[in-house]
């Protein structure tokens, strides 16, 4: 394939991700033309009373210069600036970056495999909700808001997680291959957001089928008593525990701020359904933490696991760790990452795994036990579910 039809492939890729609504970023790179104080240049996407745009930033080194233009005059552009003056380039969407280097008359593509929440396009960057509707009644009867349809002041961060974990989780299950996904959300509570998932691919005309799993009997009559006032009828609660649930044709589970070793139940109740998306929220690593304050890890990290705090974050990220590994030895893509800022809840790393598998089974598992070794762990909880 020629070095200008390797171009045109990224260009369309730009093109197809304007128009889905995917693109979250374009930046050009390593300029190398006529104009001495160009740097780069940076895309996104914008809406504004023309239209739809592509919103370009001329990056100069003590300036920067902004125009909207249309994708048809984006293409000739950077169809004449990619062959010509900028030997790189990186397109970013919500499911894949496209990277691509140009050395003299040679063009190479790299694509890979990631998670982002879909953009916003409003020209003032003001935050765009996925509820923007706040009179909804589900709303009032879960304490969201008050009888004037606003959001309480004390409700405010509760507010602002529903609509980041919604931003992340519908276009996720928007691209699941079932007509009519099936969504088990395990350790639902009160459903804050089953109801809001629901509510907003309801609204963009994706039929699914949400179940919130909870042990509390008042909990899911509340919650079926709601989900039948709002007319939600693929909205639905169940009583049971993570790992008694019939978790039979599931699409995607879910799980939020399930404590300690009950993330893991999820974690393998939808590997053991086969679910093509697994995600959740942990909360609380108290069973690898207890293996690591034990005292075998390799004594090189006593700097760190010596000091309370430290040790505290380490096993955080020891137990996650180990859990994306252990997704992907059974099957799954994962990414970690923080789904909303630690100003409105310090528990706010997200898991997401989708089935594909990322590496070789026994390169993964020999990872596992690299990593066990080296913080003293003998056992992980969700490799003794996955042994069962």
């Amino acid at each position: 394939m020629s070095a200008l039809d390797r171009i045109e492939e990224f260009l369309v890729a730009v093109q197809t991700a304007f128009i889905d609504g995917t693109l979250t970023r374009l930046k050009c790179g390593a300029y190398a033309g006529p104009e001495a104080e160009l740097k780069s240049v940076e895309g996104r996407k914008v809406t504004i009373k023309a239209g739809e745009r592509l919103s370009l930033v001329w990056r100069y080194r003590t300036r920067d210069v902004t125009k909207n233009i249309t994708m048809d005059e984006a293409f000739a552009l950077f169809r004449t600036e990619l062959a010509q003056n900028f030997r790189s380039a990186r397109l970013e969407t919500t499911s894949f970056d496209l990277q691509l280097e140009r050395q003299n008359d040679t063009v190479r593509l790299k694509r890979s495999e990631t998670m982002r929440a879909a953009p916003t396009t409003g020209h003032d960057r003001a935050k765009a909700r996925a509820l923007n509707e706040t009179s909804a009644p589900w709303l009032k009867a879960l304490g969201i808001t008050g009888a004037d349809g606003k959001v309480l002041a004390v409700s405010q961060d509760k507010f602002r997680q529903i609509n980041k974990m919604v931003e992340i989780f519908a276009p996720l299950i928007q691209a699941l291959k079932a007509p009519v996904p099936r969504v088990l959300d395990m350790g639902a509570g009160k459903g804050y957001l089953d109801f809001a998932l629901y509510d907003h691919l309801q609204a963009n005309g994706q039929e699914v089928e949400i179940v919130g799993v909870e042990l509390r009997p008042q909990l899911v009559a509340d919650g079926n008593a709601l989900a039948r006032q709002s007319g939600f009828d693929g909205l639905s609660f169940a009583a049971g525990s993570i790992l008694s649930y019939d978790a039979t044709r599931a699409d995607a589970v879910i799980a939020l701020h399930a404590c300690d070793t009950a993330t893991d139940d999820a974690i393998y109740t939808g590997i053991k359904a086969g679910a093509d998306l697994i995600a959740v929220a942990p909360c609380c690593h108290k069973q690898v933490r207890r293996q690591m304050e034990a005292g075998s890890a390799d004594q090189r990290l006593d700097f760190l696991v010596r000091h309370g705090t430290f040790m505290e974050k380490q096993a955080e990220m020891v137990t996650d760790g180990l859990r994306a590994l252990l997704l992907e030895a059974n099957g799954y893509r994962t990414k970690v990452f923080e789904f909303v800022s630690d100003a409105h809840t310090p528990k706010n790393n997200l898991i997401v795994a989708q089935k594909g598998r990322a590496a070789p089974r026994n390169e993964v598992l020999d990872r596992i036990a690299s990593a066990k070794a080296l913080f003293g762990i003998d056992r992980h909880y969700l490799e003794d579910l996955l042994d069962s």
